[in-house]
């Protein structure tokens, strides 16, 4: 007979990893649909309720307390010390019966006066874990990477098991493990049975001191650069059979709304379940292509003017909203003029994504939690599913052009075109004899930049990878003239969807980052020309930067006269070449024109600084 597949394992998140008060956290993570939590013992310190009142609070939503946490500096201590900590544990235990949980963790010690004695620290853990097993409770015992003696997971099983206490276990914790580069295999040799707690996190590579690391950076599964997936097959393997709990300390989250960050620590969790075999979700289904950008504004005369100069015709209005399609080659904008704030301008409101199953794609984004629009259709419109990114930003899942599927072009009129010759596509089209290299413009949305709310970032990766099936791309700090911002891309393998992350420091800069369309085209320089002639402004760069570009690479002298005059920019790896140019900013949109040579992969990262400088400089000067 085959054999039954093991359910999903209970999943938990600790309350020091969500913000607000200790009611706040609990409803935020009953509400995300976490099975239970970890209590911390600052937030049960710092609530008016009583500890039965908490257990009934946790009751009445559903939750069980999995664990209360932490009972710091207790082993391989002097005597008197030890006698007061059992003192403390005492009291701990009591509180815990009437919260109504059952699993203590024990950190390793950390204090001036333990010392390095494995014998005396399973000693006494031993004598903790008798006084423990008198109140019901299992002591689990974790080695904090800075921990004074005990600091690797497997220094702290050797002692567990030389205590030979059944009421004593160990609690693994991943960033811990990781952070210190120790070897998660060992795990297997460890009794699932003596495995009484995993905690999970991930965190970005930093080169820092661990505690500081630990404090600050550490953030929720698939958000860093931990194999936490490849970790908790060894504690499967192993045969721990507990929940999966989630401890992230960070700087973001401790001032973040709780319930959206629950939301985005549960997708965390089905994700990695999903990674690891013990949950089925609606397979990924990769996108394809760009269908097309749709710019919300409250008034449409700027940005289509700037559309008009780069080549694009209006080539169908909505049968039944204020919106007008905008094309040229396989590029597509919408420019919808219906319930914009005049505050913001102009902005990029909703992305539609190819996909060759919008369906599938629907069912798994809904499954890992992602907010589904209402659909709110005039009878006889195209029926799109579409869902919200952690911005705001609505994702609809199309397919363009396939008979068999809805189509959302048949939502659109065609309009009368005037002036330039209109291709079957009915975008500016080539002269007859000429090839798409011989039309100066944009042919395709090479990617879109997308700037995140200052504390939604690293959920909005894991979303673009987990909803999306988008591969990352490591994160990397570009110099503003007012601070550093944070940039992250996700694509598919193919490189057809290119969708580039970025945050400003701190909530301030919420609205100081533009959001771009970047258009690939055959020609950047012809296409700039093009653009100017047609009235278009292009940003203007320093000539500094040029100067320092042909030291840089060697570039001809009336190459880099070019660049400088249509304020080109340009980079080159050992893969290929990237020349690209900026519009003026409208509203909070600009436009990037693109020339990929080669295989180039960047998104202009080493130009950046000057970039975002000349931008500052233009709209200080009211450009």
């Amino acid at each position: 007979m085959p054999t039954a597949k093991p359910a999903p394992p209970r999943t938990c998140v600790a309350t020091v990893s969500l913000s607000g008060s200790l009611t706040e956290k609990l409803t935020a993570a009953a509400r995300a649909g976490f099975d239970g939590v970890e209590i911390f013992e600052n937030d049960l310190l710092a609530s008016p309720l009583d500890a039965t009142e908490i257990r009934a609070r946790c009751a009445d939503l559903g939750l069980t307390i999995d664990l209360y946490q932490p009972m710091r500096d207790i082993e391989a201590v002097p005597a008197d010390l030890f006698a007061a900590n059992l003192r403390r544990a005492r009291h701990k235990f009591e509180l815990m019966n009437r919260l109504g949980t059952y699993t203590v963790l024990v950190c390793s010690s950390v204090s001036p006066h333990a010392v390095d004695d494995d014998a005396l620290a399973a000693g006494q853990l031993a004598r903790l874990a008798d006084l423990a097993q008198e109140f019901g409770v299992r002591v689990a015992y974790e080695a904090l990477a800075w921990g004074r003696h005990v600091s690797t997971y497997d220094h702290a099983w050797r002692i567990v098991e030389t205590a030979g206490h059944p009421a004593l276990g160990t609690c693994l914790d991943s960033f811990h493990i990781l952070s210190r580069g120790s070897d998660p295999r060992g795990i297997e040799d460890i009794p699932g049975e003596k495995i009484f707690f995993l905690q999970l996190a991930d965190a970005p590579p930093l080169a820092m001191d661990v505690l500081q690391w630990s404090r600050h950076y550490r953030c929720f599964p698939g958000q860093g650069g931990f194999d936490v997936a490849g970790l908790l097959r060894h504690v499967l393997r192993a045969g721990y059979t507990g929940p999966l709990s989630l401890e992230v300390f960070n700087d973001v989250v401790r001032q973040a709304e709780a319930g959206p960050t629950a939301v985005d620590a549960h997708r965390s969790l089905l994700v990695l379940q999903e990674a690891v075999g013990r949950v089925e979700l609606p397979a990924p289904v990769v996108p394809t292509g760009i269908a097309f950008a749709e710019l919300v504004t409250p008034d449409a005369e700027p940005v289509t003017a700037v559309l008009g100069a780069l080549g694009f015709a209006r080539t169908a209005r909505h049968r039944g909203k204020p919106v007008d399609l905008w094309q040229r080659g396989e590029a597509r904008i919408l420019v919808n003029t219906a319930g914009a704030a005049r505050r913001d301008g102009t902005q990029l409101a909703a992305i539609g994504l190819e996909f060759p199953d919008p369906a599938g794609a629907a069912r798994r984004a809904e499954a890992l939690l992602a907010p589904v629009l209402p659909r709110r259709r005039a009878p006889g419109d195209t029926p799109l599913d579409a869902v919200a990114a952690p911005d705001g930003t609505e994702l609809f899942f199309c397919a363009t052009g396939h008979p068999e599927l809805p189509d959302w072009r048949t939502d659109f009129e065609d309009l009368p075109v005037t002036g330039e010759t209109i291709g079957p596509d009915r975008s500016p089209a080539a002269a007859p004899g000429d090839t798409p290299a011989a039309v100066p413009g944009p042919l395709r949305v090479d990617h879109l930049a997308l700037s995140q709310p200052w504390h939604q970032f690293d959920e909005a990766v894991l979303f673009h990878r987990g909803v999306l099936g988008l591969d990352a791309r490591e994160s990397v700090d570009l110099a503003d003239p007012y601070g550093l911002l944070r940039s992250r891309a996700v694509s598919d393998p193919a490189g057809r969807v290119r969708i580039a992350l970025s945050v400003g420091p701190g909530p301030a800069d919420d609205t100081a980052h533009a959001q771009h369309i970047a258009l690939a085209t055959a020609d950047v320089v012809a296409a700039a020309r093009r653009f100017r002639a047609a009235g278009g402004r292009l940003l203007a760069i320093p000539a500094n930067y040029y100067d320092d570009l042909a030291a840089r690479y060697g570039l001809p002298d009336d190459e880099c006269r070019t660049y400088r005059d249509l304020g080109i920019l340009y980079d080159r790896d050992g893969r290929g070449e990237l020349r690209h140019c900026y519009t003026l900013t409208v509203g909070r949109v600009f436009f990037e024109l693109v020339q990929r040579d080669g295989d180039h992969p960047g998104y202009g990262a080493p130009d950046a600084p000057v970039r975002l400088a000349a931008q500052h400089g233009a709209r200080h000067l009211g450009g």
